[in-house]
């Protein structure tokens, strides 16, 4: 999707996908020892404010002026702080090592550049660090919950271990759930978490 439709989608005063975090993404955070995250094309930053809000320095970057706009929004009305860079994958050049923690939450790119935008994430990880992903698996195609409907933006089990390879320690799995995540984010779904440590 380009730039002028994320624009355009988070213009509206409501949040897209409300402003509570994901509940997959919250059961993983709760519980881990706050450090530096990093939230690659993080859109209106819902997940990023209560990664703050749970004590993290948190960083984020997004295509979209309209997403940070309101993701700024929402960390004000929480009373935390984000870090908030406006580019691309292809554009941002994290550090080496900066990370304790990227987490990837919904981010469905094509797959031509897919393989190279989240590879380029695992040298900004830490020793020990951890990368999450959680998104729609291929078996969202049909279900009216959201998501791509090009099955190759979509995940499976094979192409994330192929994807991260350069990680130890991947655990896959995949989880239906009822969405209720603002209005694009709404009813079954069929979603696919991974963890993996560098």
């Amino acid at each position: 999707m380009s730039v002028e439709f994320w624009n355009q989608r988070y213009l509206a005063r409501e949040y897209a996908y409300g402003t509570e975090p994901n509940e997959l993404f919250r059961t993983f955070l709760d519980g881990r020892p706050p450090g530096r995250i990093l939230f690659p094309a993080e859109g209106e930053g819902r997940n990023a404010v209560y990664a703050a809000e749970k004590g993290w320095n948190v960083h984020a970057f997004d295509m979209s002026e309209a997403g940070k706009t309101k993701a700024m929004q929402l960390a004000a009305s929480r009373g935390v702080q984000i870090q908030y860079e406006i580019n691309s994958f292809q554009g941002y050049s994290g550090k080496k090592e900066a990370f304790d923690c990227i987490v990837l939450a919904f981010t469905h790119l094509p797959p031509e550049i897919r393989p190279e935008c989240f590879g380029k994430l695992i040298p900004m990880l830490r020793e020990g660090g951890v990368l999450y992903l959680v998104g729609f698996s291929v078996n969202q195609i049909g279900k009216p919950s959201g998501g791509p409907t090009d099955p190759a933006m979509l995940f499976t089990e094979e192409q994330l271990r192929n994807d991260f390879a350069g990680l130890s320690d991947i655990v896959v799995r995949e989880v239906n759930m009822h969405l209720d995540e603002g209005p694009y984010h709404q009813g079954p779904a069929s979603l696919i978490e991974m963890m993996g440590c560098k």
